[in-house]
């Protein structure tokens, strides 16, 4: 309880004035909102929406669908382990944090922080002021993130020319450029920055670290049940060459450029690019029914407790 109890006093002296002075007025509003709001995108959506072709792509091995809902609920099983340590999060915080990555994904990004704010100030068993938390757990996913972008580029720039896959060497470079400028700054402010004791930040590192490492795990074996002619060990690789191309901010065509190392590695460039239109409507359709099902579970029940 110590570690929650000194969360809980920084806390109180890191949340902006507006937010506090404001108290629980916004927050009644703005759950409710963001739930709407998905709402409102889910069917903009399915207006465009193919059934019939994922009805075609759908696998059928429980294994791949354990695998892919492993791989979905990586990121807020994550960050239940970090507010669980910082706040003694409750279980109904789960479905909050749930909320929280669809509201990023289908609405605007952060807006899911917004609105995971909103919800842990309106439950007092999590915590008086979570901002800075929120912020340094925030904070510490993209700096966390980073690192690795920059450990791939270092591992992997060797050898991406030597592909011929089209990469640009200058978005390439401006690219690794920014995230190292981005993440020297952090790092160099981080005082200023960070909120939490040392240790807890640790923590929150670490788990990050833990989540980078098993997504990429989780999605090569996802890609490997769908193509099981191809071995593991290259599906890792590939994976791991995603999440580097994924981050690079300045380098156009990126899922162009994964297909062309994909079909480089694996020689299949119809079912990679199978394989890939698959995933993404999965995935889209994931976050629909999952942001569809508790925004509407979230308004029946007035927002109360997330």
């Amino acid at each position: 309880m110590e570690n929650i109890d000194t969360v809980t006093r920084i806390g109180h002296f890191i949340d902006p004035a507006p937010l506090v002075e404001s108290g629980k007025n916004w927050t009644r509003w703005a759950g409710p909102l963001i739930s709407f709001l998905i709402l409102v995108a889910v069917a903009w959506q399915l207006r465009q929406f193919d059934y019939r072709s994922v009805a075609d792509l759908l696998p059928s091995s429980p294994l791949f669908w354990t695998v892919f809902a492993a791989c979905y609920l990586i990121s807020p099983a994550c960050e239940w382990v970090i507010f669980r340590r910082l706040w003694a999060l409750p279980a109904s915080g789960f479905s909050a944090l749930v909320r929280k990555l669809v509201s990023n994904e289908i609405l605007l990004g952060y807006l899911g922080e917004v609105y995971f704010y909103s919800w842990a100030r309106r439950n007092a068993q999590v915590s008086a002021a979570p901002f800075g938390a929120i912020k340094d757990v925030t904070i510490l996913s993209a700096l966390t993130g980073n690192l690795f972008t920059l450990l791939m580029v270092l591992v992997s720039a060797p050898f991406l020319g030597s592909l011929h896959l089209g990469i640009d060497n200058t978005a390439f470079i401006a690219s690794a450029l920014f995230i190292l400028i981005s993440s020297g700054a952090a790092l160099f402010l981080r005082k200023r920055l960070f909120t939490l004791p040392r240790r807890e930040l640790w923590f929150v590192a670490g788990a990050h670290t833990v989540r980078i490492i098993l997504s990429a795990f989780l999605a090569a074996v996802m890609w490997h049940l769908l193509l099981p002619s191809v071995a593991l060990s290259w599906w890792l690789i590939l994976s791991t060459a995603r999440q580097l191309l994924s981050r690079l901010p300045f380098m156009p065509n990126k899922d162009v450029v994964f297909v062309g190392l994909a079909v480089f590695l694996v020689g299949s460039d119809q079912q990679i690019v199978a394989a890939m239109t698959l995933m993404a409507t999965l995935i889209l359709a994931a976050h629909l029914a999952v942001g569809a099902l508790l925004a509407l579970s979230a308004l029946a029940h007035g927002e109360r407790a997330g």
